[in-house]
């Protein structure tokens, strides 16, 4: 039996809902999970120099020389699973949770063990589905090396660790996970009454510019005679009612030495 130590980047990564998976699909669940292991997990770990200690049910534990390498299988495989998932119903998605640490490690029959294991086994746990937690170590290590965002998560107890353990959760890992967590910011709140915005058409040479009205009613924007939508100023009397005959007044000034700007506020 040989035994030596040495320092290593130790990623630690488990399924999550594996139990759930595999009693709603066991024969599915594995299929899947192997095509994934030979498609997207170990091109990874040899694209960047990793060692794949052993596997553990649902879960691997897989060696680095290097946090900058670590990092990026890491991240390169969960951007690879949130596009792999984009499809597939949240119910039936496989989704990996990662926990990286960097320490010193007991490496026995090519086996490792000690409490840089440990660590990262318990930020594993940390970790939201298809998220990855490290320790203050390796966001130290990979600052400025890495083109990832780290948010702090402050001191953690972690279960059989004696001392506290500084955490960072890693945002922002890929292309897929930006598209599917981009946030869709709301648009200005629309009047409750009934208001118009007016526009000027493209000019044709030789022919008054025609103005396009914006409408809105209160139910909302819509097509012309009902809620709202776009229209000229032939349609506008099916849509604005009584304010027919402001819109008639202002129509002959429009463009024609008065800013639109100006004839917009008029007519509003």
């Amino acid at each position: 039996m040989t035994t030596t130590r040495r320092l290593a980047a130790i990623l630690a990564d488990d399924v999550a809902g594996y139990s759930r998976l595999i009693g709603a699909d066991e024969a599915g669940t594995l299929d899947r999970l192997r095509t994934i292991r030979a498609e997207m997990i170990d091109p990874a770990i040899a694209t960047h120099h990793g060692r794949l200690v052993k596997t553990t049910g649902d879960g691997l534990l897989v060696e680095f020389s290097s946090v900058v390498d670590a990092l990026r299988c890491a991240s390169e495989i969960q951007a690879g699973m949130a596009e792999r998932n984009a499809t597939v119903p949240q119910d039936n998605c496989i989704e990996f949770r990662m926990g990286l640490n960097v320490g010193d490690v007991v490496v026995e029959d090519g086996d490792i063990f000690g409490d840089g294991v440990n660590v990262a086994a318990r930020l594993e746990g940390l970790a939201e589905p298809g998220g990855i937690c490290v320790s203050a170590r390796v966001q130290e290590d990979a600052a400025g090396k890495v083109d990832l965002a780290f948010e702090d998560m402050g001191e953690q107890r972690l279960k059989n660790i004696a001392r506290p353990v500084r955490v960072h959760r890693v945002r922002d890992f890929g292309p897929a996970v930006k598209a599917s967590t981009a946030a869709v910011l709301p648009g200005p709140p629309l009047p409750d009454k009934r208001s118009i915005a007016v526009l000027p058409t493209n000019p044709i040479p030789g022919v008054p510019p025609e103005p396009v009205v914006k409408y809105k009613n209160q139910a909302g924007f819509g097509a012309p005679g009902a809620a709202g939508g776009w229209v000229d100023h032939r349609q506008l009397p099916t849509v604005l009612g009584p304010f027919q005959r402001v819109f008639e007044e202002f129509l002959p000034t429009f463009g024609r030495g008065r800013g639109n700007r100006q004839s917009a506020r008029n007519l509003v």
